[in-house]
């Protein structure tokens, strides 16, 4: 599987039927920035490449199903139903595309999705993973690439889809901006973003274990978006109509150490820039049971909430073309 390497290297993109078409690509070589000036963040608050490692650990320790992440990629492909126009050229992002390929069914009328993300390994495993997925007449690429520079040309897209992945990025809203010049006029942007009160039962236990063995607390858990912002950042990209849907789910494990290993296969473990390295065994220990002590049910699970937030968004959208909103922000009437 390693070999994709070399192959990513000489092509973006490999399709599965034919030739790529290069109407939609820049160039062959990273993009690190785009027409419009948007670069990168000057503050950097993860570190990309351990991002890239996650994902490539994922790729092979990832559940051939997994229910939080089809859940999640159900409630953001549910928004298509809520659309009249049909969405031809699709981009698909994040570190959930095999979960959204293998829900995709039909919705949106995609005719040529493309799919990317910045692990070799990734790419493969959604590559190898495309045979066993019901002919839908879907010409579908991969492309190895990252959020933060896409390798797209502007208004060359129908559709943009993110699915738990943008909230890695270093700068969200020049992230966001660069799907929005990808898109064409009434095109529509949706992504799935993990809120603040992620993993909260988890930060606590962590911040008491350390303060109780090291007498101090270092960073464990990547910091999040507060999903009351999520609206402003649509708008600040410059999208229209922007809907903001939030949902909270939250699931049982056995014990702390099944969560680390689900959040491993998810790749969604800490990738701060200045996070330690070094866990002690006795603050690890510490932290397992203090997390027990204070949040099990009376059957001996834990719970780990996870704060999900799907948001769709037009670019010159007309009213036309589209089902009212309020079911896209989860209002249903």
């Amino acid at each position: 599987m390693r070999s994709l390497s070399s192959l990513c290297r000489s092509s973006w993109l490999s399709r599965t039927r034919r030739e790529a078409p290069h109407s939609i690509l820049f160039s062959n070589t990273l993009c690190t920035d785009n027409s419009d000036g948007v670069q990168s963040s000057r503050i950097k608050i993860f570190d990309r490449h351990f991002r890239r490692k996650q994902l490539d650990r994922a790729a092979w320790l990832m559940r051939s199903k997994d229910s939080f992440v089809d859940t999640v990629a159900e409630n953001l492909l549910d928004r298509l139903e809520d659309c009249k126009k049909t969405f031809p050229t699709a981009l698909c992002l994040g570190g959930s595309l095999e979960a959204v390929r293998r829900l995709l069914r039909g919705r949106g009328a995609i005719e040529r999705l493309i799919m990317m993300s910045t692990s070799h390994d990734m790419v493969k495993l959604c590559r190898d993973a495309e045979h066993g997925v019901q002919s839908e007449n879907i010409e579908t690429s991969f492309m190895v690439g990252d959020e933060e520079f896409l390798p797209v040309k502007e208004s060359s897209l129908d559709l943009v889809i993110s699915c738990l992945g943008l909230h890695w990025t270093n700068d969200l809203p020049g992230a966001m901006i660069q799907s929005r010049l990808a898109l064409k006029p009434d095109g529509l942007f949706l992504a799935a973003i993990l809120g603040g009160e992620t993993l909260k039962e988890l930060r606590i236990a962590c911040t008491v274990a350390q303060m109780e063995r090291e007498g101090g607390i270092s960073p464990r858990i990547s910091p999040l978006a507060q999903v009351r912002d999520a609206g402003n950042l649509l708008t600040r990209a410059g999208f229209s109509l922007p809907g903001v849907d939030v949902d909270e789910f939250v699931v049982r494990y056995p014990s702390a150490l099944d969560l680390v290993e689900h959040l491993r296969a998810m790749g969604e473990t800490n990738a701060l820039l200045q996070r330690n390295t070094i866990l002690k065994r006795e603050t690890a220990l510490a932290t397992a049971a203090i997390y027990d002590s204070m949040f099990a049910a009376e059957d001996g699970t834990i719970p780990a909430t996870f704060q999900g937030s799907c948001q769709g968004s037009f670019i010159l959208c007309q009213e036309s073309q589209f089902e009212p909103l309020t079911r896209m922000c989860g209002l249903k009437p």
